[in-house]
């Protein structure tokens, strides 16, 4: 799998509508909060145009992309993390995600309430940020006091300790925890699964004109995303709607229409693969398959066989290496070979974004 997503924002964001947009799913979408009251998964294939270009190539039976799972759950709301709403009760289904996609409303609809009155989208991002750093905290003092129980008895944990302290008290200020630690204490924030420890993203979910043109309301949160160094992607959910009902060849045609170049979910899984550090490689076999495959970047070549069976990192001899523009170059496995365009790595070979590789290994 590519990496997996989790949706927060208030009710009424728009968090549903993008949710079907991107899997063709069918969460309920309603003009009135709380209308998602239980978590809702999909999954779905990543969109890969060097995929593409090589099935093209090589005409195999089975394409099998790499895939990317998105989790909705209950729009949060102010006092969220004392109970108030639904959205913290299902906190915890996207502890496990990599990425936080913090879904903001940046679109007029009087059809649509908004449960702060009138969308502002740097409140509204502050809020539900807020929300986020209070239910963290909660976890954060249950470990120190499981912590200090342990340190008394003379068990170990004292670093651990540490660490939650000083998360708590950059929590209590609304700081998130991915900005309160180094990179020497990243596996024991980990452990503790916070939310605010995850790699974050807006997604602005804008009206279809803003996407030409940015409006005051995409522009308040553009602003704010800058002030806080994080990155936001601007998605028209609606048109992502529409996009989705279409068969795969009207698609690009409908956003050459909309003057847009690539989809909103092209857009989310390019940032989050560049925020999560992850990369792309791509097996061949024969005419039978072209497929994808995601690990992070720096993955070596006996681990990257790995991904694909155990054998392959067990038993590693060597990878031939070609990159995905040579390779449709040559025409085939055996022209590169012919050509000297594939080369010999070994096992400590970094794997490349875009690289296709054959793995040879000892059965």
């Amino acid at each position: 799998m590519g990496f997996s997503c989790g949706l927060v924002g208030l009710p009424n964001a728009g968090k549903s509508t993008l949710f079907n947009a991107l899997t063709a799913g069918h969460a309920e979408v309603a003009g009135y909060p709380f209308t998602t009251i239980a978590p809702h998964v999909g999954v779905v294939p990543v969109p890969d145009p060097r995929l593409d270009a090589l099935a093209r190539g090589v005409g195999p039976e089975r394409v099998t992309p790499t895939t990317l799972e998105f989790v909705d759950i209950a729009g949060l709301v102010k006092g969220a993390s004392q109970g108030a709403g639904l959205g913290n009760q299902f906190l915890g289904h996207i502890r496990e995600v990599d990425l936080i996609a913090h879904v903001v409303r940046c679109f007029q609809d009087g059809e649509v309430a908004h449960v702060e009155g009138e969308p502002a989208p740097a409140r509204d991002m502050t809020l539900v940020n807020v929300e986020l750093a209070l239910a963290d905290l909660e976890t954060v003092r249950r470990s120190v006091a499981r912590l200090e129980k342990a340190v008394r008895a003379g068990e170990p944990g004292r670093e651990g300790l540490a660490l939650c302290h000083r998360l708590a008290e950059g929590l209590e200020r609304g700081v998130p925890a991915r900005a309160l630690v180094g990179p020497e204490a990243q596996a024991g924030l980990r452990e503790l699964h916070l939310l605010t420890g995850r790699p974050m993203l807006y997604v602005a979910n804008v009206g279809e004109a803003d996407l030409t043109g940015p409006g005051p309301l995409l522009q308040e949160a553009q602003a704010q995303a800058r002030d806080e160094g994080t990155s936001l992607v601007a998605i028209a959910a609606k048109l992502e709607a529409e996009l989705a009902t279409l068969p795969a060849p009207e698609r690009q045609e409908y956003l050459e229409v909309a003057g847009l170049k690539e989809s909103g979910l092209h857009q989310l899984v390019r940032l989050g693969y560049d925020l999560l550090g992850l990369v792309t490689f791509f097996t061949l076999t024969g005419k039978k398959e072209v497929r994808a495959w995601t690990v992070p970047r720096g993955t070596r070549a006996a681990q990257a066989g790995g991904r694909v069976h155990s054998d392959f990192e067990r038993g590693f001899i060597k990878a031939e290496v070609i990159a995905w523009e040579a390779f449709l170059r040559a025409g085939s496995e055996h022209a590169a070979r012919e050509e000297g365009a594939m080369r010999l790595e070994g096992r400590e070979y970094e794997v490349h974004d875009g690289d296709v590789i054959h793995f040879r290994f000892h059965a």
